[in-house]
C-alpha cells in the first residue's frame, strides 16, 4: 500500500486531504523509521536530505506565536506536526510532541503544530483555542484551515511529522503514531549536528494512561463516518435520505461493524443531526475503547446523553466523557472517550442515547 491510496476501506475524497486519520499499523510501511533504526549509533545517525522545508504561507491565524516563515526559522531544527483536534491518532501523539517541544526548546528545536481540519467546526479558531488550552498545548500552532501548508508539504495524514534541519532542509519524516523513540533520536541527531551539547539520550515518557493511551493491538473496528459522503456498513432498516430529515430505525441484530441510527435524524455529507428527542446509535464493535465526534448543533447548546454496553450501563468500563452509569453531555465539539473497557476485549454492542435534539454526530474511532 502506498500513501494516497485506500486507508483502511475508505477511498480519499480529492487529492489533498485524507479520509481518516492514520493509524501506526497502516502507515508504518512509510515512515523513515526503518532507516533510521537500522543505524544503532546514537548520535550523527545518517538521515537523508528531502529537500527544501516548504514555506509557512496561508495560515488564517497563529496561535502561541507571531507568525513564522521558513526564512525567520533558518538556524533552528524544526518539528513540523500536522495534526487536528478531534483525531484520535493525533490526541495520542500530542503528549510526545508537547514533550519534546518542553524538552529541547534550550537546545535549538521549534516545534510547529500545524493544526489542519477534518472537520468543519475545527475552522473555528475559537474551537481550537479552547482545545489547546485543555491539551496544555504551549508550542506555536498555524491554523491552516484551507490546507494550504499541508499542501505545500504534499502531507496526506494525520498525524503527520517532518524533521527539518538548520539549513532548511527537510530530513525525516514519520506518519501515524509510534516510534517515538526513533523521531527522537532524529530530532537529537540533528540538535547535535547544529552544535548542540550534553543532550540527554533519556527519552520523553509523558504520562498516556487517560484518553491518549495507545491503542492495543486488538482493534477491530476502522474509523467509521456517520455523514453519508464517507458513511459505511450502515445497517438501519431504512435507506439513507440525503441532507432531509427521516425518522429510522435499528435492526433487530448488528453484525460486527455494522452500525445504525434510531430516532428522527437528517444525514448530511458529513455528520449526522438529531432533529427530536429521543435518538439513538448503536455500533457493534471490537475495541478497548469507543469514542465519538461529537457536537452540539447551536453554540450554547447542551445535549444530554446515556450509553450503554450490552444493554447495560458501562460501570467500570465507563469512559472519560460519561459516568459509570453511561450519563454524559455534549457541550462543544470535539472527541469524546465514551467506553474504556477493563477486561477481555470482546464483540460488543455499543449504544448512545440523546435524550435532547440538536447533536450532531460525524464519526466513531476506537482504540
Amino acid at each position: 500500500m502506498t500513501p494516497g491510496l485506500r486507508i483502511g476501506s475508505v477511498q480519499r475524497r480529492d487529492g489533498a486531504i485524507p479520509t481518516v486519520c492514520a493509524s501506526v499499523a497502516v502507515l508504518a510501511a512509510f515512515t523513515a523509521a526503518i532507516a533510521l533504526r537500522a543505524g544503532a549509533a546514537e548520535s550523527r545517525t545518517a538521515l537523508a536530505d528531502e529537500g527544501r522545508m516548504p514555506e509557512l504561507d496561508g495560515s488564517v491565524a497563529w496561535l502561541n506565536s507571531d507568525r513564522l516563515s521558513a526564512k525567520s526559522l533558518r538556524g533552528k531544527v524544526v518539528l513540523v506536526n500536522f495534526w487536528t483536534y478531534s483525531c484520535i491518532n493525533s490526541f495520542r501523539e500530542l503528549p510526545y510532541i508537547q514533550g519534546w517541544a518542553d524538552k529541547y526548546a534550550s537546545a535549538g528545536l521549534v516545534v510547529l503544530g500545524v493544526h489542519a481540519p477534518e472537520f468543519g467546526f475545527e475552522k473555528e479558531q475559537a474551537n481550537v483555542a479552547n482545545a489547546m488550552r485543555e491539551l496544555r498545548i504551549s508550542f506555536p500552532v498555524p491554523l491552516d484551515s484551507n490546507h494550504l501548508i499541508w499542501q505545500a508539504f504534499h502531507n496526506e495524514y494525520w498525524p503527520a511529522d517532518y524533521l527539518i534541519d538548520a539549513r532548511g532542509r527537510v530530513r525525516y519524516h514519520h506518519f501515524g503514531e509510534g516510534d517515538y523513540d526513533v523521531s527522537e533520536r532524529a530530532i537529537r541527531t540533528l540538535l547535535d549536528e547544529n552544535g548542540a551539547t550534553g543532550l540527554s539520550s533519556a527519552p520523553v515518557v509523558p504520562p498516556t494512561d487517560g484518553v491518549e493511551a495507545a491503542a492495543i493491538r486488538d482493534v477491530r473496528s476502522p474509523e467509521t463516518y456517520a455523514g453519508y459522503l464517507r458513511a459505511e456498513r450502515f445497517a438501519s432498516r431504512e435507506h439513507v435520505a440525503e441532507d432531509v430529515s427521516k425518522t429510522y430505525s435499528l435492526p433487530a441484530s448488528l453484525s460486527l461493524n455494522q452500525w445504525g441510527l434510531a430516532g428522527s435524524w437528517k444525514i448530511a455529507g458529513e455528520r449526522a443531526e438529531l432533529h427530536s428527542e429521543p435518538g439513538r446509535i448503536a455500533f457493534r464493535f471490537h475495541a478497548r475503547d469507543v469514542h465519538m465526534v461529537l457536537g452540539p448543533a447551536k453554540e450554547g447548546h447542551v445535549v444530554r446523553f446515556r450509553v450503554k454496553v450490552d444493554g447495560a450501563a458501562p460501570d467500570a468500563d465507563h469512559g472519560a466523557d460519561s459516568a459509570a452509569d453511561g450519563s454524559g453531555e455534549v457541550r462543544q465539539p470535539r472527541l469524546y472517550q465514551l467506553i474504556r473497557q477493563k477486561g477481555r476485549i470482546q464483540d460488543r454492542t455499543f449504544e448512545i442515547e440523546f435524550l435532547d435534539p440538536g447533536v450532531e454526530a460525524f464519526t466513531f474511532t476506537f482504540g
